[in-house]
């Protein structure tokens, strides 16, 4: 098992109020697997995921990851693990705006504890960049970009590090359908080759593409079930068909 919840509580106290935004949350996500957490706004989803991420640290309850438990961990290990097991992709991109796609991929590298050379951390951006499509593309800045290949260059600046666990939060939210279905088809490559994947998504059609589906509601799960997985390469490929036959109609 890669990571376990257990009876996750999460409480905020904005003042004299208190707003209990997770109760007792229980998941376990094993090694491989491709899952998709769903929720209305309010639903306690992004709160889930900064405590997955380890970005934030849980009221109560136990965070096991690989074994370790990072539920009362300092800010400074937190770090420490997200750096080494943790990618990121976003919604917004968050690539900075004047440095190029390699730089912005080899961005992790500058605070790993592995000491890469300049010339390692070339290569290993370089490869990153590779697996999502973009190795004509590593001198570029993102404002010579679309957006599919800002998130391409996102999602190997996640990969970089070589991490056990992607979260990724919204990917294809500020993205067209067709560049949404090439998204998925990455994240499905990149899952099929072992990479455990955590997607939050407000869009059931993308959470189709994951193997299974956990549904928030006012904190808590109310449905946790296994999904028959839709294929995003035989959906890109049905996409450009019907898109053919409009426009030749």
């Amino acid at each position: 098992m890669l990571l376990s919840l257990d009876k996750i509580r999460k409480v905020y106290r904005p003042g004299s109020l208190s707003v209990e935004a997770l109760k007792e949350i229980s998941l376990n996500i094993d090694k491989g697997d491709f899952s998709t957490i769903m929720g209305s706004s309010g639903s306690g989803k992004s709160t889930l995921m900064n405590i997955l991420g380890c970005l934030d640290t849980p009221t109560s309850g136990t965070y096991l990851l690989k074994g370790k438990n990072v539920s009362g961990f300092s800010k400074n290990r937190l770090a420490d693990v997200r750096n080494r097991m943790i990618g990121f992709v976003f919604q917004n991109f968050h690539l900075l705006p004047r440095t190029s796609a390699r730089e912005n991929v080899e961005l992790p590298l500058l605070y790993s504890d592995e000491k890469l050379s300049w010339k390692e951390m070339h290569k290993r951006a370089q490869e990153a960049l590779e697996i999502v499509g973009l190795a004509d593309r590593f001198d570029h800045t993102p404002n010579e970009l679309s957006g599919g290949q800002q998130q391409r260059v996102a999602i190997a600046r996640a990969l970089v590090s070589k991490p056990s666990l992607l979260l990724a939060d919204e990917p294809t939210g500020n993205l067209d359908s067709k560049t949404s279905l090439e998204i998925m088809n990455i994240f499905q490559q990149l899952n099929n080759e072992g990479l455990t994947i955590l997607m939050v998504s407000h869009e059931p059609d993308i959470a189709r593409f994951s193997k299974r589906i956990t549904i928030l509601r006012d904190g808590r799960i109310v449905s946790d079930r296994s999904n028959e997985q839709r294929n995003a390469a035989t959906a890109l490929e049905n996409w450009k068909d019907e898109t053919e036959l409009l426009e030749h109609s």
